[in-house]
């Protein structure tokens, strides 16, 4: 990297960035397709699938809080190196036939992955600071894109090993340890021309709580959580839901691949949008309310259920570009924005962890139908927040 010239550490910077959006979905939207196997095999009920899928958000939420301080420390690269590594590690653990360990691999998948969430905006930032929303759109696309084929291909790939679950989500890991070994090298090659983040980010590391203080933070902190739980939501207990208004196991994993792509879609859409305005309110509500009229339309005509999915990934893969961007786009410099990025993600995805879970009792003990009712209530009330998150104007002076 010090050996490079500026451009072309430049392109470096942005493929390691792609690469680990590739790593930060998949584990996750892999296990949707697969969990009513998860539940035969295992014999746990939709509560305790519920929170299965709950674990990697909370430690979204708890890993977030954690991720700050040693990337100050070590620096950026290195602390995603570890973490992916970590990953690779939590994939095959999860996988293991030994009593226990799948909660324990899912939780250090939860806390793993939320390193690469709060630190590739930093990463954004510090590189590309004039590219923010696109360069933020091109990872969630990458993220959604591996997402979607880990989703679609879940189901096919366990009929072909037998009906079993352990192997498919365990195979992941291999593409975890290769781009580990990325960014391993980047750390390695870090040196003096890669350090003048850290003292960006060490030097408004005495203000953070400042950050924690600030209204504007909390606001923005909460619509992360809100789209975040909508999202979850969906990932785990569409193919479920789907199944419970008739549709067949195989259609539903591939409506939510659809779900996935699309939103990727919508995600390159929206940088467009946001091109040149400094008021974004009105795209944060206008997505907001997509996705409400996609949970009614689901609930209400459940035979058009493929386009209901591909409006409600509108909505979805749009919030997400948005909400990763206004860690950059509303903060001074690198150094702000990993704070912003810490505080909302650890606040957003405790938020967040709350969906899957709740969900989880209210399909299993209720009715899955009144999961769309609680997806639609938390999108109506992101829309909302947006009216205060998206607004012009620095959360936090230089």
């Amino acid at each position: 990297m010090t050996s490079l010239p500026r451009p072309r550490r430049a392109v470096a910077a942005v493929v390691a960035v792609l690469l680990l959006g590739m790593c930060l979905r998949a584990p996750v939207t892999s296990v949707g397709p697969l969990i009513d196997r998860i539940g035969a095999d295992t014999g746990m009920g939709a509560t305790a699938l519920g929170l299965l899928g709950a674990l990697p958000v909370l430690g979204f939420g708890v890993g977030s809080a954690l991720a700050h301080r040693p990337a100050v420390r070590f620096g950026l690269e290195r602390v995603i190196a570890v973490a992916l590594l970590a990953l690779a590690g939590g994939l095959v653990l999860r996988s293991l036939d030994v009593p226990g360990v799948l909660w324990v691999g899912t939780a250090v998948i939860g806390l793993a992955i939320a390193a690469g969430n709060v630190l590739a905006p930093a990463v954004v930032k510090r590189d590309q600071p004039h590219r923010i929303a696109l360069v933020t759109a091109c990872f969630t696309a990458v993220m959604s894109t591996t997402g979607a084929v880990a989703s679609g291909i879940a189901v096919p790939v366990s009929d072909a090993w037998g009906g079993g679950w352990r192997l498919p989500l365990a195979g992941f890991a291999v593409v975890v340890a290769v781009v580990a070994a990325v960014w391993g090298v980047r750390a390695v090659r870090s040196g003096p021309a890669e350090a003048p983040e850290l003292p960006v980010v060490a030097d408004a590391a005495p203000r953070a709580g400042t950050m924690w203080r600030n209204r504007s933070a909390w606001v923005v902190s909460l619509f992360m959580g809100l789209q975040s739980a909508c999202f979850y939501i969906i990932v785990n207990w569409l193919p479920t839901i789907e199944t419970a208004l008739g549709l067949d196991p195989r259609t539903a994993g591939w409506h939510l691949f659809i779900y996935q792509v699309v939103g990727m879609i919508s995600g390159f859409g929206i940088t467009i949008l946001m091109r040149r305005r400094t008021d974004l309110r009105g795209l944060g509500v206008a997505v907001g309310l997509t996705m409400v009229v996609a949970m009614v339309g689901l609930l209400l005509a459940p035979g058009a259920a493929v386009a209901w999915v591909a409006l409600a990934a509108v909505g979805s893969g749009s919030s997400l570009v948005l909400a990763l961007s206004l860690f950059g786009l509303r903060t001074a410099h690198a150094g702000q924005t990993a704070q912003l990025s810490s505080m909302a993600q650890t606040v957003g995805y405790a938020v967040a962890a709350c969906g899957p879970l709740v969900a989880g009792w209210l399909g299993g003990s209720v009715a899955w139908e009144l999961v769309l009712v609680l997806t639609a209530l938390i999108a109506l009330g992101q829309a909302v927040v947006a009216l205060g998150a998206a607004r012009p104007g620095l959360i936090l002076g230089r």
